[in-house]
């Protein structure tokens, strides 16, 4: 089962969104709220190449991206062998 982190503000629609949609696929992560740990935001700065806005989405340690970028994944058959992997 692959390995599933999501940056995160609580009260984010595109946040709830997302995880619907993780949800449906049956799958669990690992969130880490940008909000309640400040300090966390300027790592996942970091670790997107300055992105700020949430959701950001990593599978296996591989940026998917936001809500739309994995909805446009899923979309596009891409989504599921990443998770199966």
């Amino acid at each position: 089962m692959a390995q599933i982190e999501m940056y995160i503000d609580p009260f984010c629609p595109y946040c709830a969104r997302a995880k619907r949609l993780l949800t449906s696929k049956g799958v669990t992560w690992t969130e880490i709220d940008v909000v309640a740990e400040p300090k966390l935001r300027a790592a996942m700065r970091e670790r997107t190449g300055g992105k700020n806005s949430v959701p950001q989405i990593f599978i296996d340690g591989k940026l998917i991206g936001g809500s739309d970028d994995i909805h446009a994944l899923d979309a596009k058959g891409g989504l599921d062998p990443l998770l199966a992997a």
